[in-house]
């Protein structure tokens, strides 16, 4: 079997979000298991046109060429075309290859969700909406299947995309250890994401100000170096507040492990991999959004205005410890890595026949 992946993003060459992180979790999974996998996205800074990562064959490319990469994708003649969210890429893999095409709702928005983040993107992305984007829609009713990585979104997707199924639910990953790690001795929140306008960081280092017996750390960075820094100088000053950067690896399972709650401060979210991470390793969730009642089962679903009184229920009484056990359960019955690529294999085998 040959699976190839389509998204927009892969995590490395300084890319770093969740989608990314999941695509690249799944396909390296995948090849682990003996599954031929290559993976087409948009090239990231200092990445070749060809790389093989993980046992993964990653083949890049430069956005303004994204209308000729039908040939690429014929080339890579897989038996399954896997989108990871809806791009101009799933509808040249439907056009131009043979195979099974899918696609995994990763954040499915309604033109109501894109009037509230439209201002946090660029004109380019913008016209693309308006002009593009309603043709390559309307090729999601001729995939062989489309799947929801989320349970909340199933309906939502059903109705966006005027499909006559439901879509199947189809968990993204996270390695979840074997027991929940031991955490700090004191209070330690947690930020992971883009210091971008959507996540709202500034939201959580004002956070930090109003309590100074809490540590704080946020891990990210902007993608506008001018805004980062801008971000960086304006809260050094912050005692409490650790402004780290990017980091990957061992350092931030670390700083997992010792994290007694994970805060989201975006304007728009599905359910991202840095609440399924937060879980695995026992972390409560304190969010304005509450995706397959991640919030308000494993912390606390709360509006942008309250979350003082959030962090406060949730550091009282260890009620962040209760919480984030309960996530930590849930995770490794649905989102456990190796559970999620068996339910990948067997709807790749069912899908192929």
């Amino acid at each position: 079997m040959h699976v190839c992946f389509i998204a927009l993003e892969y995590f490395a060459w300084g890319k770093y979000g969740g989608i990314g992180k999941a695509t690249r979790d799944i396909a390296s999974e995948l090849a682990k298991r003996g599954v031929k996998v290559s993976a087409v996205v948009p090239l990231g800074a200092d990445q070749s046109s060809y790389e093989h990562v993980d046992g993964v064959d990653v083949y890049g490319f430069p956005l303004s060429e994204y209308p000729l990469m039908g040939g690429l994708l014929r080339r890579i003649d897989a038996d399954i075309y896997h989108s990871q969210d809806l791009s101009l890429g799933t509808w040249l893999a439907k056009k131009t290859c043979q195979g099974v095409h899918l696609m995994t709702c990763q954040n499915p928005k309604t033109k109501e969700d894109w009037k509230k983040v439209n201002r946090f993107y660029s004109l380019r992305r913008r016209i693309y909406n308006k002009l593009i984007d309603p043709q390559v829609t309307r090729c999601v009713k001729n995939l062989d299947h489309v799947y929801c990585q989320a349970k909340y979104t199933v309906k939502k997707t059903r109705s966006l995309y005027e499909l006559d199924y439901n879509p199947t639910f189809l968990p993204n990953p996270v390695k979840v250890p074997s027991k929940i790690p031991e955490k700090s001795d004191t209070p330690l929140v947690l930020f992971l994401g883009r210091f971008d306008g959507e996540k709202d960081p500034e939201c959580f280092m004002k956070l930090a100000m109003r309590f100074p017996d809490v540590n704080f750390i946020a891990v990210g960075a902007c993608h506008d170096p001018v805004i980062d820094e801008r971000i960086r100088v304006q809260y050094c000053d912050v005692e409490n507040l650790s402004l780290p950067g990017f980091i990957t690896g061992y350092e931030k399972r670390r700083l997992l492990d010792e994290s007694w709650v994970l805060v989201n401060t975006s304007v728009s979210e599905c359910l991202p991999v840095s609440f399924l991470e937060a879980c695995a390793h026992g972390c409560s969730i304190l969010s304005f959004h509450d995706p397959d009642g991640f919030a308000s089962d494993f912390g606390f679903h709360i509006s942008k205005y309250n979350l003082d009184t959030g962090l406060e229920q949730l550091l009282t009484d260890e009620a962040w410890r209760k919480r984030g056990s309960l996530g930590y359960n849930y995770v490794k019955k649905t989102h456990e890595i190796q559970h999620v690529i068996d339910l990948h294999l067997q709807e790749y085998e069912k899908r192929v026949g």
